[in-house]
């Protein structure tokens, strides 16, 4: 097996390998930091590497490998961490010039299950300045361009870290998601993405959007997410939000799939789409029915919640920056300017207001959703669009904003419901084309079960982009 070959194991297969001897992860360390060299300067994928911390980590992982004693789940599995998410020792700069000199002092919980679990941590990935959008470019490193093809965008937030799983950088990625950062991505680089039910995975420090964000994987198989959550699942009382579930979200992908009740919408009933991406997903649907499912069209009877997610985000926005706006105008991303102005000219009956409005959006979804085990619709309108664009621009004629063009993704922020990427093909510019899978009200596992059954009638993995 040559080393291309052996960077695009998948984690769950590394790990068979490593338990029989037939790989170290010392030699799969070595390859995945090779490949990361030679190929990140075009991709950006990373804004730090740790490369130093990687061969200690697969040294340790080796060592507990020959001595057969405390192996853990990920041992000498490559990870990376988006650099929103703080990491004790390592710059943590959140794409924003006002963090360039951030060192933590400490690790979340999500990073402290990680290294417990004994991964290789790679670094940290490309992010725009706090997240604010669906596309990766920023001030501290520039942007991430997509591996399917350079000048396009990776999508964003978690750009660099789904850009890294589809060019061979590691089989895992952590990500997060407050309006679709990690199934934006994931849709354009063709990878799978899980946004897990709200809670599920516990977040802290809080984000600013603390309602609308969750933490969760980017993986190029359904069973490597799904060995990441059980790693990283559970309550912390770090995050009052977190729960525990008790369920083996690895086991749960062998599940019999056979007869799900699936909804599918094309555009929810008020989104534009691009035509070829609404013919591949809607040909895609149709296999669904080869899996026994029972597909009907269907939508939540509910009006675009685009103003609901505006007024909490651009809240959100303007709340880092109460003190020391005009301090620090000059330093921000200009496309963050505007909406950190509209945030600070909301009101707190505003906001409220938007609050009260979200839990009647969900109350809407929670009722579709009881005659449904699933809800499949496209993950993303448009393929990925020019890098350093905000925005597509346009959408199917109708012009975009700054996050309203991913009217597939915020919707289930808002809800909390678990929401996963799943490639489904490519459009005639060579681009990918993915699926949503949504599940029922902390239904993770339903919708890791159906994923896992598309992914085995339909695999995606073995799909690489055209690299050197």
């Amino acid at each position: 097996m040559d080393a291309d070959d052996l960077c695009y194991l998948s984690a769950i297969e590394l790990l068979a390998k490593y338990r029989g001897g037939d790989v170290s992860p010392v030699e799969v360390t070595d390859a995945v930091l090779e490949r990361i060299a030679r190929l990140d300067p075009q991709i950006n994928a990373f804004v730090t590497l740790t490369a130093e911390r990687a061969r200690a980590d697969a040294l340790a992982a080796e060592a507990a490998y020959r001595s057969g004693d405390a192996v853990g789940a990920l041992s000498g599995v490559p990870i990376s961490i988006k650099d929103l998410t703080p990491t004790k020792g390592i710059p943590t700069k959140m794409g924003s010039l006002l963090y360039s000199d951030n060192v933590p002092d400490f690790d979340p919980p999500f990073v402290e299950r990680v290294y417990a679990a004994g991964a290789v941590m790679l670094g940290k990935t490309t992010t725009p300045e706090f997240g604010w959008k669906g596309e990766s470019s920023n001030r501290v490193n520039g942007p991430t361009h997509n591996p399917w093809k350079h000048g396009l965008t990776a999508g964003g937030s978690s750009g660099g870290a789904a850009a890294a799983v589809a060019a061979g950088f590691g089989p895992l990625a952590q990500g997060s998601d407050g309006a679709g950062s990690i199934r934006i991505p994931a849709g354009f680089c063709g990878v799978f993405g899980l946004k897990p039910s709200f809670g599920l995975v516990t977040y802290y420090p809080p984000s600013p959007m603390e309602v609308l964000s969750h933490l969760g994987p980017l993986t190029r198989t359904v069973r490597d997410a799904a060995l990441l959550l059980n790693v990283t699942v559970g309550q912390d009382p770090r995050d009052r939000n977190s729960f525990d579930t008790g369920i083996d979200y690895l086991a749960a992908c062998d599940g019999d799939a056979a007869g799900l009740r699936v909804a599918w919408s094309s555009d929810l009933g008020y989104a534009p789409v691009d035509p070829e991406v609404r013919a591949i997903t809607t040909a895609a649907v149709h296999r669904l029915s080869d899996l026994g499912w029972h597909v009907e069209e269907a939508h939540p009877d509910a009006d675009d919640p685009w103003d609901i997610v505006d007024t909490l985000w651009a809240a959100g926005q303007a709340n880092r920056h109460r003190e020391n706006f005009a301090q620090v105008r000059d330093r921000i991303d200009p496309g963050r300017i505007p909406i950190i102005e509209r945030g600070m000219s909301l009101r707190a009956v505003d906001v409220m207001d938007a609050l009260a409005r979200r839990h009647d959006y969900y109350d809407r979804v929670r009722v579709f959703m009881e005659r449904y085990d699933l809800f499949v619709t496209p993950q993303l309108p448009v393929t990925a669009f020019p890098v350093g664009h905000d925005h597509p621009g346009t959408v199917d004629g109708h012009p975009t904003t700054y996050l309203g063009w991913t009217a597939f993704t915020y919707p289930f922020n808002l809800t909390g419901h678990p929401a996963a990427t799943i490639p489904v093909g490519f459009a005639s510019n060579g681009l990918p084309v993915c699926l949503q899978f949504v599940g029922k009200w902390r239904a993770d596992a339903t919708v890791l079960r159906a994923a896992a059954a598309f992914e085995a009638a339909f695999p995606w993995a073995d799909k690489r982009p055209p690299l050197g």
